[in-house]
């Protein structure tokens, strides 16, 4: 009998009007990667996340408490993290 891994926990961080913002989340919708969506514009909790790990840019995106932001949220980086490559 094999173990069936879990789904890994995702939050993807977002701000209104933002273009990459909307990139990762269709990125994520076509690799069907089940995600919480938090917009730090209404969210105060997560903006206090982001702040505690001084993360000050959008999107960024979190996958089992590891974050990737900026240049190093590629779609390499973020299947790896996701275990999809």
């Amino acid at each position: 009998m094999s173990a069936v891994a879990a789904a890994p926990e995702v939050t993807l961080y977002t701000t209104p009007l933002c273009a990459p913002c909307e990139q990762v989340k269709r990125y994520l919708e076509s690799r069907g990667v089940a995600f919480l969506r938090r917009d730090l514009m209404m969210d105060e909790e997560a903006q206090d996340r982001l702040d505690a790990a001084r993360i000050r840019g959008t999107p960024a995106i979190e996958v089992d408490g590891t974050f990737l932001v900026g240049d190093a949220l590629t779609r390499e980086a973020l299947d790896r993290l996701l275990g999809l490559d």
